[in-house]
Parts: structure tokens; sequence; C-alpha cells
């Protein structure tokens, strides 16, 4: 035995302690994934309840954490198809790290922990979680909500924060795909974005790999043309159960198999059936006498469950589908969906849908089961007999045809008809080393018509490229990712329920308050198009249905207006947060969503939970900037300088770090602008300076109203892009021949008429040593600098022009329109850096706005980006954005004293 294996047995004993068996060792599997250390994209093909979450949970922790081995990346992403199954993972991870002391919990330090952090609708997608990516951490989310940040267009989060999540999850991250037979195009779209990184592997920072994962998993799923160069060697030596572990244990339990048919709309008889099934299981069994159900569909499962209430079929019968709100879904796991529920003396029938397909830790003696495809049903047969003894499988074919088939298709039911009545016939059950000996023996003809995978979308490089751009259209429309996440009507939204009173005459429709947020106990997944049904009513082509029915009260929550705004079809979109009325109904907490109910839903007692920074929602915020005390540019800048160069330096090559710090020391020098300094109204002793950054709370104009210093109103302004362009005016008072300006374009400029390059405006001698650090920047380092700079808020990247608020300035000279609130010939006012020097005033020029090759700064902004891009990938860039943001968002939280502002008070100010 090696060293290596003996260390990682007496962790693993630690790690997955069981009070039930103090000896507990790793599985052969579990162990042979730890013990490869070099860390890669791989497939892991293992049956259900061969303890998946612990073995990959444990090869991560024990690399990233245990060995401190810097090669794994420090971010777990575990994705899951499914809401439920989300919250049991977070669960066992939480539980896992609690045995090793190991666990971040909000109010600690975060050196050596790990945080575990739930991405699904209603849960904070920002939190801290995004302030500290040089340490470690544990992502559990739906594939809705990971998939979506990955596309950069995190559903639930403000567009602000969408490059921030892109790029912490796009570098430094091994992405798990738990359950992939469930994912549907998400598959797909996974395999496509591992494919893109791998192809910009030399240009990565950090590492980015994904493990793909199921009981059912075909290598042939992840196979594409844009996938074809790396399929080899993602799918070569996969992660399986070996020969000896199908010969004893788990893989030999007995699981007799029948068959039935019974009409999809006799609810009835196929009730009677379950009842006959559950009366056959004997009274004393082990694990107790539980049948379980599995219906395709959240309609049939429902009518079932009514009809086995008619027939008194057990007194403990429930009901199990994603479409409940967390606070029931919460009272399920003790009731009956756990291990620990399953004892003998209980008498149960559980109704369920494909929730209970993965992730659940329950054991049937009796499993009634639609005929569903052949990876569906594989999942479901792990559900029977889990834990020893013996079981019965019964599979009820309820049509196969476009009718009754949906959601399935009908060639895929057809072929897991096939299989199991070849099953039935063969008289071997469906036992895991039946199944396993059944599969080896197909040839593949046989296995492609039983793993059928054909995506309705797959991501191409070019659409990827162009999800960096987060900027909106003028009517904020923004490119749809929703047909890479899921397919058809699977893509939802997020209700909750709120008590709103109705409307009195004379006054406008009452609304809840823009700041109320649901909290996630509140949330209820709803699809897309049913939400829409519910609340506007059936559309046809000749009837139309674009607003709420008379009674129905609905709310869509608007990020760019910070409001809630009146529900419409158009608005209820994939990802869209969605309040509801009480008294419109819609939701029962034993049927959970319920369309056809008028009943008043009860509503979820929890304290309301603010989702997201002010800061992010809006764009005419300054929450961030709010603070406990005033603090001066100079200050701010120098903490963030310090804390970007201490998360870059361990993260990055040293240049890039130096340039990060060199990012942060000038971030906001464009908030001496006076729009800015003018929504400080309340300055206290420092009403005559206009280097102010930070003040406290109540020291801003609310709501904020920017005013330039002839008085216009400067709608949307962004201090960030004035920062950035006084970049620029470095380069044009001191160097104007410098590479990132004019230098390279000299001759095209004589030829194209536009005249010599300027003289410079000041000698470089008498540039302050932060302006010597710009100059000493190759056109290259320039560009990146600039753009650091600029989206450090997440709110201007890519593209320079008038957004919709420019659109509204009324200009009163030849100036032309603002571009976010900054126009043509702003000058910032000299501002000191610390005690000993200043910035000299700046005037700013919108020319590397201007399409083409410019005059005045050279190339466009435009070009600029794009070169960027072709260099360090999206991925990169986006990763370097977020490391600098952390370091701001970071050091805005400090509450040291300002020097500059102690020495003013003082009566020493420099």
């Amino acid at each position: 035995m090696s060293q290596m294996t003996s260390e990682y047995r007496e962790w693993f004993a630690r790690f997955a302690a069981d009070p039930t068996d103090p000896s507990m060792t790793p599985r052969q599997w579990q162990e042979h994934l730890a013990l490869d250390e070099v860390p890669r994209s791989r497939v892991i093909r293992i049956p259900t309840g061969y303890g998946k979450t612990l073995g990959v949970l444990g090869a991560w922790l024990y690399h990233r954490i245990e060995r401190a081995d810097d090669r794994w990346p420090r971010r777990l992403i575990w994705v899951l198809p499914m809401r439920v199954l989300v919250e049991q993972t977070a669960d066992e991870v939480q539980r896992c790290l609690d045995r090793l002391a190991m666990r971040w919990k909000p109010g600690a330090g975060h050196q050596g922990k790990v945080g575990v952090h739930l991405l699904m609708g209603g849960t904070d997608p920002g939190g801290e979680w995004n302030l500290y990516p040089e340490e470690a951490a544990v992502f559990v989310a739906t594939q809705d909500m990971a998939l979506s940040r990955a596309l950069n267009r995190g559903y639930g989060a403000p567009r602000a924060r969408w490059p921030m999540e892109f790029g912490l999850l796009s570098h430094d991250a091994l992405w798990v795909f738990d359950e992939v037979q469930l994912m549907d195009v998400g598959l797909a779209t996974s395999a496509q974005l591992q494919a893109y990184f791998d192809d910009d592997a030399s240009r990565s920072l950090r590492p980015r790999l994904t493990w793909w994962m199921s009981a059912t998993l075909q290598p042939g799923w992840l196979r594409s043309v844009d996938t074809q160069a790396h399929h080899s060697a993602w799918t070569s030596s996969p992660t399986t159960l070996t020969p000896d572990a199908l010969g004893s244990g788990l893989a030999t339990i007995q699981k007799a198999l029948r068959t039935n048919a019974i009409a999809a709309t006799d609810h009835v008889g196929f009730a009677a059936a379950i009842k006959e099934a559950h009366e056959q299981v004997p009274k004393n069994a082990e694990h107790g006498r539980i049948t379980l159900v599995v219906c395709n569909t959240v309609e049939r499962a429902c009518r079932t469950f009514d009809a086995l209430s008619k027939l008194d079929a057990s007194k403990d019968l429930r009901l199990v589908h994603s479409r409940f709100r967390p606070s029931e879904r919460a009272e399920w796991k003790a009731a009956f969906l756990d291990k620990r529920a399953c004892t003998a003396g209980v008498d149960r029938i559980i109704v369920a849908t494909q929730v209970v397909e993965a992730g659940v830790d329950i054991s049937s003696t009796a499993l009634v089961t639609e005929l569903a495809p052949w990876s569906s049903l594989v999942q479901r047969f792990g559900r029977c007999a889990r834990y020893g003894g013996a079981g019965t499988v019964i599979v009820v074919d309820r049509g196969r045809d476009e009718k009754t088939a949906p959601p399935y298709g009908v060639e895929e039911l057809e072929a897991a008809k096939w299989a199991v009545d070849a099953l039935v016939e063969g008289l071997k059950g469906v036992g895991v080393a039946t199944i396993e000996a059944f599969e080896r023996g197909l040839d593949d003809t046989e296995r492609e018509r039983l793993y059928p995978y054909e995506p309705n979308h797959l991501l191409l490089r070019r659409e990827f490229d162009e999800l960096f751009d987060t900027t909106p259209d003028l009517t904020g429309a923004d490119i749809d990712i929703s047909r890479f996440i899921r397919s058809g009507n699977e893509r939802d939204v997020s209700v909750f329920w709120v008590e709103v009173r109705q409307r009195r005459a004379g006054e406008r429709p009452p609304a809840p308050p823009n700041d109320r947020r649901p909290s996630r106990e509140e949330l209820c997944s709803v699809p897309f198009l049913a939400a829409r049904d519910w609340l506007c009513g059936k559309e046809t082509k000749e009837k139309r249905a674009p607003r709420l029915l008379a009674k129905r009260r609905a709310w869509v929550w608007d990020w760019i207006d910070g409001e809630w705004t009146i529900a419409e079809r158009s608005k209820l979109i994939p990802g869209a947060m969605v309040c509801v009325a009480a008294d419109t109904g819609g939701y029962r907490r034993d049927r959970g969503f319920d369309p056809d109910s008028s009943v008043p839903v009860p509503i979820v007692e929890t304290p309301p939970t603010a989702l997201q920074d002010e800061a992010d929602d809006l764009e005419d915020s300054e929450a961030l900037s709010a603070a406990m005390t005033y603090k001066t540019v100079a200050t701010h800048n120098a903490e963030v300088g310090q804390l970007a160069l201490q998360i870059a330096s361990g993260l990055v090559p040293s240049r890039l770090a130096q340039l990060i710090e060199l990012a942060g020391r000038w971030h906001d020098v464009g908030k001496a602008h006076p729009a800015f300094q003018a929504i400080i109204e309340k300055r206290g002793d420092y009403a005559t300076r206009v280097d102010l950054a930070k003040a406290p709370h109540g020291a801003w104009q609310s709501p904020c109203l920017y005013r330039s210093a002839d008085g216009d109103t400067r709608r949307g302004f962004r201090h960030e892009l004035a920062s950035c362009l006084a970049l620029f005016a470095v380069l044009r008072r001191y160097e104007p021949s410098h590479a990132a300006l004019l230098g390279p374009w000299t001759e095209a400029l004589v030829l194209i008429g536009d005249g010599a390059v300027p003289v410079p405006e000041a000698e470089k001698s008498q540039a302050t040593d932060l302006e010597h650090h710009v100059l000493a920047c190759t056109a290259e380092e320039f560009d990146l600098l600039a753009y650091l700079v600029l989206s450090h808020h997440g709110k201007v990247r890519v593209s320079l022009h008038a957004g919709p608020k420019d659109q509204e300035y009324v200009s009163r000279d030849d100036r032309g329109l603002p571009i976010r609130g900054v126009r043509e010939g702003d000058e910032l006012p000299s501002i000191s850096l610390d005690d000993r020097t200043a910035l000299p005033p700046f005037r700013l020029t919108l020319a590397p706005a201007v399409l083409g090759l410019s005059p005045i700064t050279g190339a466009s902004w435009r070009d600029r980006t794009t070169a960027l891009l072709r260099v360090h990938g999206s991925g990169a860039l986006a990763y370097l954005e977020a490391l600098l943001i952390a370091a701001d968002r970071r050091a805005s939280k400090l509450t040291t004293v300002d020097v500059l502002l102690t020495l003013e008070a003082d009566g020493r100010a420099p």
C-alpha cells in the first residue's frame, strides 16, 4: 500500500464518518478517483447507492484542501437538474465539512475554511462568495442558475454582477454535472463550454475542468464537432465499478420485474394496481412497507394521488414533485424522504415524479413506475431495495403515442419497452449486476437506441464569444440563452405570493414595495409557459393574451429600474422573479403549484431577504460608495490597490497582479467629477473637498441626481468611465505618441489628412509616480488597465455608446450627447494622491467611443477590447475583472482612518 493510499484512507474515515459504521472505508471506485493526483475532465459512471457524493467531494477536498495541491481548482461547482436535489446535496456537503471542522460560516474568518453556497432561485447568488476568489468554496446549483452564469447571463442576478460571476466560475473551477441523464440540452452546453475552455487552455490563468456523472452516462452524449478534439481525453479511463464490486454487496440484490399496461387517462385503474402491489409487500419488511410510484408528469402524479386517496390505499400517502415551495419540501426529508424514515413498521405510499430519480436516499420494497426512457428507468430501479433484502419492480405502460408519451419521445419509450420485455423474458430482474450484464451484451445499434441523445441546440463558438458583451440594446433586450439550458417548457420562473390589498377607487393599483424580496423558502419554480397561461390565459394565433387576466394580480422584478412592474406575457421569461397576490391563488400546500386553484395561498412567514446589492441593481445608485465614514479617492484607491495585489499575487502571473494593483490605485479617480461630488449632500467638515470617494449612508442624495459643474443633469452617470478616460488623458498630456495612443497610427493619420501627432502638454518629469506607472505600460497593458478600471462595477465594459438615460439629455451646446453621463470636454479637477503629490486636472474626451481610427486617441474602444479578448480569452478577462471587483468591495467595507482627512482636520492638509 502506498503512503498516499494509507493517508487517504485515514482522512476518508474522518471525512465520511458514519455513527453506524465507525470503520468507514472508501469504496474501490472512490479510492481510485481520489488517488489520481492530476486533475482532468472525466466521466464517472457509477450506479445509484454507491456514494457518488462522498466520492467526488472527497477527491476534490483531499487534493485541494488536505494536500493543498494548487493544481486543483479552488471552486467546486456541483450542478443538478432540480432544486430538490440541490438542497439534499448541499446538506450532505455541509455535514461532511462539519465533520472536518472545515466549513466557513458567515461572520467567521475565511482562511482554511470552505464555503458552501446555494445557487438556485430565491437564494442570494451574491452573498460574500464572490469577494474571496482566493479561498476554496463549493457551489451547489440548479442547471438553470449554473449554466446561465457560465454563459454570462446569470438568472436571478442583476446585469452588473454577470461578468464577475462568469469570471469566477470560468476559472479555477471544477464543474460536476450530476445526473446528466436529466439535463437535456444543458448536458450538450456543458460539453461545448468545456471544449471552448480547453481550446483556450494556453490563455487560461487557472484550470477549468468538468466531471460528468450518472449511472447511465454514455460517452457519445459528449461528442460533437466542437468537442471531437477533446472527447477522447475526457472519456478515456472512465470511473466505473470494478468487476469485484459488481459481484458482491448491493450489486447482487434481487429485484423481480413485472409489466402492466394501463391507459394514461385511467387514473383509478392505475391507483388500484398500485394498491394491489402495496398490499403484497410484507408488513414486516426490514426497511418498511414502502411503495414508491413514479409518474412521468406532475399532472398524472397529482391525479394518481387523488385516486389513491379515495381508495384509502394507505394512511401515510405522500405526494412529491418539483412544483412545491422549499417551506413545504423541508418537511419531506424528516417525514419520509430519508434513509432514517425507511424503518420496520412503516406503511407508506409515495407518489412522485422524476424528482426521485436522483439524489434521494430512500428505499422501497415495491416500485411502480410508468414506462420511461431506459436511462430514467435505470435510475428509478435504484430506488428499490436500495439497502438490501429484495424488491419488486412493476413497469406500467401508460401509452406510447404522441399524446401520451410526453415529456418523452415515442421512440425513447419504444426502445425502453423492448429492453424491459427482454429482461422480463429472461427472468433476470433489474438488479445492478443484471443491468450491467445486460448492457454489456448490447451491440452499438441497440445501445444507441436505448441511449439516444440529440440536443435541439448546440452552443456555437461564435455565440459563446458574443455573450461576453453584457451591454443590452436600447430596448434593454439581450441574447436569449434559455435554449442552451433547457428545452421545451421546462425553463422556470420563480414565483412567490404576498398579501397585497385590493385597489381602492381613484388610486393606482397597489403593488409590492420595491424593497420586498422573497426568501428562498417562499419561492416556487413554475415552467414559464405554464406561468404565462395561468396568469395571462392561453394564447392562440387568433386570440392573443398579452396581459394579465382580470382576476390575476402579479408583478415582475425589473432589474434595470429596481422596481416591481405589472406582469405581462412578454415579461414572464425564464429566470424572472414573479410576485403574485395571495388572493390570486395558484398554489396549495398539499398539491404545490395548481393553476386551477383560486383559494388564497398561505403566506410563508419568513423574514424577507434583499437578494442583491442595490448598487448592482440600479444604474443611478452609489450604494457601494456609502460607508461608515468619509474617505478620499486617494485613500480608498490605495486600499483597493493593496488588496488587489494581495488577492491576485497567488492567482495570476506577477505582471498581471501589478496591473490589477495599478487599476485599483486608479479606479475611482473619476469620482472627482462634479456630477459625482454633487450627490454627496452632507459633507460635514469637508464641504470644499472635491475628492470624496466614500461618505456615511445618510450623506447621500436620494434618489441620486447627478449634476455637472454647469448644472446639467447627468442621469446614469458612471464614474468608472470618467476614471478610464482620465487614463487616456495621461497619455495625451505626457506622451501622445505612446504605443497605446497615436504612436502606431502616425503615418496613417497623416495619409488620411488628420495631421501630425500633437505636442505633449507637459514634460514627463512633471508626472506623478502613479502617472509614470501608466506611461510605463505597453499598448496591450494599457488597454487591459483601462478595461479593468472601466469594468470594475460591471456596468460599462465592452461597448461605449449612449444609454437610454443619455438619450433623454437635452443639449444646450455643440458637445453632443453624454455617454453614461460623461460629456466631451468634461474636466476632472486636480485631486490629492497622498500628503505629497496631486494629479493634475484632466480634460476628458469621448474619442475612444468612436468607431474606427481617432486622431485624438487612436484605436477605438471596440478595437481595443476585441484585441484583449483575442489575447486573453473571455474567461481570463472576466476573471481579472472579478479580482479587482472583489478587492474594491472588500476595501469598501474597511473602517480605517483616512490620513488625508486627519491632516486636514489638524490644519495640515497637503
